[in-house]
């Protein structure tokens, strides 16, 4: 029989596990790891003015590991301009050895989480398997994914000398120095949720503790199936 078991703890585990997942997925995928430097909206090298007859119109290119987001020339006219999608129609493809690094180790550190964030759901009616603690299990995993997740993020700086980074960055560009480019909102959320799994691995022995204190024991044995803890 299957007893239902909630705890603040173990909850808040499962959430932030969840959140976690999705936060360094969305982050892989996305083409805002550098900002390039500003380019006008002109196709030659002349800066046209802007529509009120004031200053020349800007945007900002970016770039990520296997995605960019540039203008697109013949939406001009458009409110929306920017083009968004991979660069690299292969693995291959991608601009840097050490991006193509980053790309592995994010991608096996991400696929640890996401398994982790929906076995993290059936944490509530299961918590053993082969009598091993499956927060344990999975908080182990988590602090494996972790170092996946550093590793990427260590090597990714490395690739900023690449030509492809040059072309958006300028020359300044080189491994670890990303010349006239910043870095984009989604750098700092993949360096947010590397922080918050090793955040998860630590909680997830406090969601172990909490499911099996004595007062969840005592409520198994008068026979409830739904237990609910603060």
């Amino acid at each position: 029989m299957c007893h239902v078991i909630v705890t603040c703890r173990s909850m808040l585990w499962t959430l932030l596990s969840i959140v976690v997942a999705f936060a360094e997925l969305i982050a892989f995928m996305s083409a805002d790891w550098l900002i390039g430097k500003a380019k006008s909206h002109s196709r030659s090298g002349a800066e046209p003015a802007g529509p009120d007859g004031g200053s020349p119109e800007f945007y900002h290119p970016t770039l990520g590991i296997y995605a960019r987001c540039t203008r697109n020339p013949g939406l001009q006219h458009f409110q929306r301009d920017m083009l968004c999608g991979p660069y690299a129609e292969s693995f291959g493809e991608i601009a840097s050895g050490f991006w193509q690094a980053t790309a592995i180790f994010l991608a096996v550190g991400i696929f640890i989480l996401c398994i982790v964030a929906l076995v993290s759901v059936f944490t509530m009616c299961v918590q053993s398997i082969m009598k091993k603690s499956i927060f344990n299990v999975c908080g182990l995993l988590q602090g494996i994914a972790g170092l996946f997740l550093i590793l990427g993020l260590i090597l990714y700086p490395a690739g900023w000398g690449c030509q492809k980074a040059i072309d958006y960055c300028g020359h300044y560009a080189s491994a670890y120095k990303p010349g006239d480019c910043s870095l984009g909102w989604a750098f700092y959320t993949a360096i947010g949720g590397t922080v918050l799994t090793f955040i998860c691995a630590v909680f997830s022995a406090q969601a172990e503790i909490a499911t099996s204190s004595d007062k969840v024991q005592e409520e198994i044995e008068e026979g409830k199936n739904l237990i609910c803890l603060l």
